[in-house]
């Protein structure tokens, strides 16, 4: 049996076994090599079977605009802008937004101090027009989400063409009928996906939920590992367990519903983004994935989420996951 939550836990109890409480002997889980079968043709793959590279906090790159206050910018989790990471075959951006008197604003931790800060509209409408210009390709916004409803519904209104890319999970029958194929969305093309992490019930008070202007709550829509291996330097953690499991809110890694599968955001970075450390754990991000988040999670991660992505070729993890299904 597993042990009660103790108050307050970010994290499951230990598994223990035994005839009583005194008589228990604690179970290590150890990583699984589980059976996976190839993946389906392209025209066949559905959206929960793709793996997708993912930046992690991808506005805090120095490049486009400020970012940090002073001394928290020298640490940038990555160093190339929006349209270059969209070059380069990232199709996930995790952004945090701040509300000021200019709106939406993306900065980490606080816009105080902060020089020439990037709103969101502005990065969302570089990746509008990249789907623009790149009708087969599927990209997703993850916002760590710090303001009102109506602020984020005024930010996305800046937005040219967001209507006609914007896909709407909620009004699809998805929940019924499980994820659409890619070509399906392509054939639409309704290719961003939009996500907050607010949930539906702190909107509530509000009167507005985000859903009725396109913003999905994420935890409705997807499960999450742990966000942090550990500091930015020496031995990482590669245990795999959910976000989202604390005294108040229970997602376990393993949720699934009667026909529909959460998206699994995986996430393989550490406290502090030092560039060597991130390059080295993103050559083992493929490993990690495999042998412990997959068999924790009965799910293939969705999205690979990293610091410094042009580093040990976390790409390459992408390509491989891309060549198999989990059962």
């Amino acid at each position: 049996a597993v042990a009660p939550k103790p108050a307050g836990a970010v994290h499951p109890a230990p598994l223990t076994v035994g005839a009583g409480p005194d008589d228990l002997a604690t179970w290590y889980l150890t990583p699984a090599g589980p059976v996976t079968a190839p993946m389906p043709p392209p025209d066949r793959r559905t959206l929960d079977q793709v793996t997708f590279l993912t930046a992690h906090n991808a506005y805090a790159n120095g490049v486009d605009g400020g970012f940090a206050p002073p001394f928290v910018n020298l640490f940038p989790n990555q160093t190339r802008g929006i349209e270059r990471q969209l070059s380069d075959g990232v199709r996930g951006f995790m952004l945090d937004i701040h509300q000021t008197p200019d709106g939406a604003i993306l900065c980490h931790n606080s816009c105080t101090l902060v020089s020439r800060p990037v709103a969101l509209w502005v990065d969302l409408q570089r990746i509008v027009d990249f789907l623009r210009s790149h009708p087969d390709q599927f990209v997703t916004v993850f916002l760590e989400d710090y303001v009102d409803q109506e602020v984020l519904r005024a930010e996305l209104a800046r937005v040219d063409g967001l209507a006609d890319v914007l896909y709407r999970p909620d009004r699809t029958g998805v929940r019924e009928n499980g994820w659409p194929t890619m070509a399906e969305l392509t054939a639409t093309g309704k290719r961003l996906l939009i996500f907050t992490d607010r949930t539906r019930a702190s909107d509530a008070a509000g009167g507005v939920t985000r859903d009725t202007f396109g913003v999905m709550y994420q935890r409705e829509w997807t499960v999450e590992n742990y966000w942090s291996m550990g500091s930015g330097a020496g031995a990482s953690d590669w245990s795999c367990y959910s976000r989202w499991y604390d005294a108040g809110t229970t997602l376990p890694l393993t949720r699934t519903e009667p026909g529909f599968r959460p998206l699994f955001v995986m996430n393989h970075f550490r406290d502090v983004p030092l560039t060597s450390t991130a390059g080295t754990d993103n050559g083992k991000l493929a490993d990690r994935a495999r042998r412990f988040c997959e068999p924790a999670a009965r799910k293939k991660p969705t999205y690979l989420a990293v610091d410094h992505y042009d580093r040990g070729n976390p790409a390459a993890a992408v390509a491989e996951l891309n060549t198999y299904t989990y059962p």
